[in-house]
C-alpha cells in the first residue's frame, strides 16, 4: 500500500495539474492580508473571504483537482492498466490513493485557512478552520475519487455538485444543506470556535455523522467500481 501511495504522490506532483492547486490558496491569504492591512473590519471581510472563498471555493476546487487526478488521470492516459494487473486487492489500491488525495488537499488548504481565520478572528478560529477543512478534505476526496470511476467527466460532475448544489441550492433551500459537505465543514468549525462569521443550520452531531458517512460510503463505492474495471479500463 505504501508503494501505491508513493507512486500516486509522485505522479500527482509530477503533473502540471498540481500547479493549479497554488493560485486559489495564495489568493485567499492575499485577500485576507490586504483586508486586514487596509483596516477593513473583520466583520466586513471575514465571511466573504473565509467562507465565500475559502470554504466554498478553495477547499472543494482543490479537492476536485486532486481527487479526480489520483485515479482519473491514470484512466485517461491508460496507465491504470499497470495498476489493475497487480495482484493487490482493489481496496489496497483505492485507500492509498484516497489517503494521498485527502492529505494533499488538507495540506494545501488548511494552512491558508488558518492564516485567514487568524487574521479574521483568532488562533482558535484558524485552528478550527484547519481541522474542519481537513475533515472536509477527506469527504470531498472520497466523493471525487468515486466520481472519477463513475464517469468519464468527473470534473464536470464535481463542478455541478460544487457550483449548483452547494453554491446555489444549499443557499436557497435550507433542507439541501444536509447533503452539503461545505456546510458540514462550517458546522464543525463553528463548534470548535463559535463565531459570528460562520452560519449554518446544520448541527455539529449531524455534520460529524454525515462527514463520516460520505467518506466511508463513497470510498466503498470507489472500491466496488474499481473491481468492475477490466484490464482494458472499460467498465462492465
Amino acid at each position: 500500500m505504501s508503494t501505491v501511495a508513493w507512486i500516486t504522490a509522485r505522479g500527482l506532483f509530477g503533473r502540471r495539474r498540481f500547479l493549479l492547486l497554488l493560485p486559489l490558496p495564495v489568493l485567499l491569504v492575499v485577500l485576507a492580508g490586504l483586508s486586514q492591512g487596509m483596516g477593513v473590519e473583520p466583520s466586513d471581510w471575514g465571511q466573504p473571504v473565509v467562507v465565500g472563498l475559502g470554504l466554498a471555493v478553495v477547499l472543494p476546487v482543490v479537492a476536485l483537482i486532486v481527487g479526480t487526478g489520483v485515479l482519473g488521470a491514470e484512466i485517461d492516459d491508460g496507465t491504470v492498466v499497470h495498476v489493475l494487473t497487480t495482484p493487490l486487492p482493489r481496496w489496497q489500491i483505492v485507500l492509498p490513493k484516497l489517503a494521498v488525495a485527502a492529505g494533499v488537499t488538507a495540506a494545501t488548504v488548511a494552512a491558508p485557512l488558518f492564516v485567514a481565520g487568524l487574521l479574521a478572528d483568532s488562533v482558535r478560529l484558524g485552528l478550527a478552520l484547519a481541522v474542519a477543512a481537513s475533515a472536509g478534505a477527506l469527504a470531498y476526496s472520497a466523493l471525487f475519487v468515486a466520481a472519477s470511476l463513475l464517469t468519464r467527466r468527473p470534473v464536470l460532475l464535481g463542478l455541478v455538485y460544487v457550483l449548483i448544489w452547494e453554491g446555489l441550492l444549499s443557499n436557497v433551500l435550507a433542507g439541501s444543506r444536509v447533503f452539503s459537505i461545505q456546510h458540514y465543514v462550517i458546522a464543525l468549525a463553528d463548534r470548535l470556535a463559535p463565531t459570528e462569521l460562520l452560519h449554518t443550520t446544520i448541527s455539529m452531531p449531524l455534520a460529524a455523522v454525515m462527514t463520516a458517512l460520505v467518506s466511508v460510503g463513497f470510498t466503498l463505492l470507489a472500491i466496488d467500481r474499481l473491481r468492475a474495471f477490466s484490464v482494458a479500463g472499460e467498465t462492465s
